[in-house]
């Protein structure tokens, strides 16, 4: 195939660029070392949170705005639907981290958000069991977007604008080629004008940037009243306690409400280190979580999956032109599948132009401070 770009890595930000890229007429061709959508990185796990009052960084909020729109033109060309609104519930002490960057995005960009007391959390949403030294800020125009679903979508629709997708061929190195670059893999050398890498917890093999590997597991849980967890009733929630910060997804299916701890893992220096078996410990922080503030779902466990985070020193996504014919995007941090479509669109016209439109200012490369 003779290419105009390739992408190394094809998980939701590789398979994202790639569509973008074939919508504007490039030619493309997409290598990824497993299958699609497969359960050994970032982007697996059936649903995601998607959300506007983003408390880590105000300047989140117009990209999920954009982010949004990619999802729905994603849904008109597949005629399924992919995101399911429903609102979400930040809780947490009145002068934590999360709700005050819920306010500080809400407030600088007029989002629509209900405070609630305690009591007001306790009496909408009676699963919860939260004391009076915390508060909630219930987003409506929140949702849940699905994954693997989506991913294949997108990639189908790329297949349909000619791009060219290679699963289980690994990258083993690339370089500036002349006027191109050269990609080298486990089956053959190929080249093209431009690159993409998007290689996701290994993406340390083709960048130097200082990024760490932190293994999470996900449960699913069938709930003792089962009623409360449907989503009319029960919010996605991000919830920030002494234990750390949780986060989960009303029961969507028969595996119940989906339960995970967000951060506090070690951080390590690649997958390689990472045990893809689930032990005791793994369930005892949730179990911990559920039995203080979500006694009725202290239940069986239904499912469970181990996911990967990237993890910049900042916790901010890295998104940049590496070289003049070389753009890549890393360090997702755990919240980056829902901007899936416009770190596409990014990545589309950093590739192309050299430059974006979109304001991704914030995650250009940068000098971190050593912890």
């Amino acid at each position: 195939m003779n290419a105009d770009t390739i992408v190394i890595g094809l998980g939701a930000m590789g398979l994202s660029a790639a569509w973008q890229l074939s919508r504007r007429g490039q030619r493309v061709l997409g290598l990824e070392q497993f299958g699609l959508a497969h359960d050994r990185g970032s982007s697996h796990g059936q649903t995601r949170i998607i959300r506007q009052a983003y408390y880590e960084h105000p300047d989140y909020v117009p990209l999920a705005r954009r982010a949004y729109e990619g999802w729905f033109d994603l849904e008109q060309s597949d005629g399924r639907r992919f995101v399911t609104i429903c609102p979400c519930l930040s809780l947490g002490p009145v002068s934590g981290e999360l709700i005050l960057g819920v306010r500080r995005a809400a407030r600088e960009h007029s989002l629509p958000v209900e405070e609630l007391n305690a009591s007001d959390v306790r009496r909408r949403f009676p699963a919860f069991e939260v004391g009076d030294d915390m508060v909630g800020i219930l987003e409506h125009t929140a949702g849940i977007v699905a994954v693997e679903d989506s991913l294949l979508a997108m990639a189908a629709d790329a297949r349909r604008f000619g791009v060219e997708l290679r699963e289980n061929e690994t990258v083993v190195a690339w370089r500036l080629d002349g006027s191109g670059v050269s990609v080298e893999t486990t089956s053959g050398t190929y080249r093209a004008e431009r690159l993409v890498i998007t290689a996701g917890p290994w993406a340390r093999r083709f960048l130097d940037e200082p990024l760490t590997v932190m293994r999470q597991v996900v449960f699913w849980f069938a709930g003792t009243k089962r009623q409360q967890f449907r989503r009319d009733v029960f919010p996605v929630f991000i919830a920030d306690t002494p234990g750390g910060y949780y986060y989960g997804i009303p029961a969507l299916d028969t595996r119940g409400v989906k339960v995970a701890q967000h951060y506090g893992a070690d951080e390590l220096p690649s997958p390689d280190a990472i045990n893809r078996q689930v032990g005791p410990a793994d369930e005892a922080a949730v179990r911990a979580f559920l039995q203080r503030y979500l006694p009725s779902a202290d239940d069986r466990v239904e499912g469970l999956s181990v996911c990967l985070y990237t993890l910049t020193p900042d916790r901010h996504f890295l998104i940049d032109q590496l070289e003049e014919r070389v753009v890549f995007a890393a360090g997702f941090s755990g919240h980056g599948f829902k901007f899936a479509p416009v770190v596409g669109e990014i990545l589309a016209d950093l590739s192309m132009w050299g430059k974006t439109s979109l304001p991704a200012a914030l995650f250009r490369r940068r000098a971190f401070t050593p912890v």
